[in-house]
């Protein structure tokens, strides 16, 4: 009974400030406003619908040009890294078409990438530099897809090939890499195990609805979002090592946050 409650409130508030929102963030972008506020606010609705409690261990750099390279676990990575800080998105190409949550992202201006059509990737990675270059904090899942949420995959190198095509299109002389974890350590305020991380967890073979309600209806998540310190992409350097070097860094702040949980 509970949990059809939360689930009926979090549809309720959702439906009801949605739209508000939407309408102020399409004044903005057509005005030219601040486009980041209205998203970080309805991020703060998702994240607070479901009951998250998110804990912050270090800041956002403000160095700029800055390109967050984060682990992923779930849809919700975007709700919980959206709501802490004024970011944009870099997507598959899938999410766009999705009913909703697409047309919703891309007011966001989230840039879509789509890795299928390899022809398409310098294009892609022009438009990801060109933000990049107007001060566009831009969030990199580098992993390229979710994953059960007790390890991190391998970033994949390609993906860093926006920062590269930044510095030698000339658009800027380096670009700061951020890594970030994000790591979802308690339910209902016990530390999780293994087997219960994929509770929170999406990974892409689940289908999207019944997660949403699942988390809804249970709340009480605890998740931890790790910020390292910058790694500096200059001109001349390989990108395989940046990635690397964030990469270690992601899975060090990682297996810190999931061994020693916060309250």
């Amino acid at each position: 009974m509970i949990g059809t409650l939360r689930i009926a409130f979090g549809l309720t508030v959702a439906a009801v400030v949605t739209p508000a929102l939407l309408l102020w963030q399409m004044l903005m972008v057509a005005t030219g406003g601040n486009e980041a506020v209205a998203p970080r606010l309805w991020h703060k609705m998702v994240t607070w619908v479901l009951g998250y409690r998110i804990h912050v261990v270090g800041a956002m750099s403000d160095k700029r040009p800055l390109l967050i390279a984060s682990n992923h676990v779930s849809w919700t990575d975007i709700m919980v890294l959206g709501s802490i800080a004024d970011v944009f998105f870099i997507s598959k190409s899938e999410l766009a078409k999705w009913p909703v949550i697409g047309y919703l992202s891309r007011w966001q201006r989230t840039v879509f990438v789509d890795r299928e059509r390899k022809h398409k990737s310098g294009e892609q990675a022009g438009e990801i530099g060109q933000r990049l270059a107007q001060g566009h904090p831009m969030v990199l899942f580098a992993e390229g897809s979710t994953h059960d949420g007790n390890r991190i995959e391998p970033f994949k190198s390609s993906l860093f090939g926006a920062a590269s095509m930044t510095i030698s299109s000339g658009a800027a002389d380096h670009v700061h890499v951020q890594p970030v974890a994000i790591a979802y350590t308690r339910l209902q305020g016990m530390p999780m195990g293994r087997q219960h991380r994929r509770h929170a967890a999406w990974i892409g073979d689940r289908i999207l609805v019944p997660h949403i309600k699942e988390l809804l209806a249970e709340g009480g998540l605890d998740v931890e979002v790790h910020f390292g310190e910058p790694i500096e992409f200059a001109r001349g350097d390989d990108r395989k090592t940046i990635a690397a070097k964030a990469e270690a860094e992601t899975r060090r702040m990682m297996s810190a946050a999931l061994s020693h949980p916060r309250k």
